[in-house]
């Protein structure tokens, strides 16, 4: 069994795929990968909601993929609630913890406690190859 994360190679390798949540059905598709921005590891999978819907974030730490899907431990209402973003602009800070405390991730763990401790304001994560200046 396959215990690492993806590399974000393979997770931009995701993007048009569909993302199934826990109830199994589609509720999203993947538009791209969000990469922090010092590291330079995967940390979000972009995904749209509906054709014309809003575009949101989903932790890629709890993203699974597959042939065509991307699965996801979260219904459909918890992804529809998700904090709407710009999938063309990088995230800050303080959007990160918004999305984390959307999904429940505290500020002692996970993506949360690595954002936590940067500056106000900082871009903490984009997609890979923009410049974060």
């Amino acid at each position: 069994m396959r215990t690492e994360l993806p590399t974000l190679e393979e997770a931009r390798g995701w993007v048009g795929f569909r993302v199934d949540g826990m109830e199994g059905s589609s509720v999203a598709r993947v538009q791209g990968v969000f990469a922090d921005v010092q590291s330079g590891e995967a940390v979000w999978v972009i995904a749209k909601i509906g054709r014309f819907g809003k575009v949101i974030a989903i932790p890629f730490r709890d993203c699974a993929g597959g042939v065509g899907h991307v699965w996801v431990p979260f219904d459909r209402d918890v992804l529809r609630s998700s904090p709407s973003l710009d999938a063309l602009k990088p995230l800050t800070r303080e959007q990160e913890l918004m999305i984390c405390e959307h999904y429940g991730i505290r500020e002692e763990v996970g993506r949360a406690a690595e954002v936590a401790p940067r500056p106000e304001g900082e871009i903490t994560s984009q997609a890979p190859g923009e410049d974060a200046g």
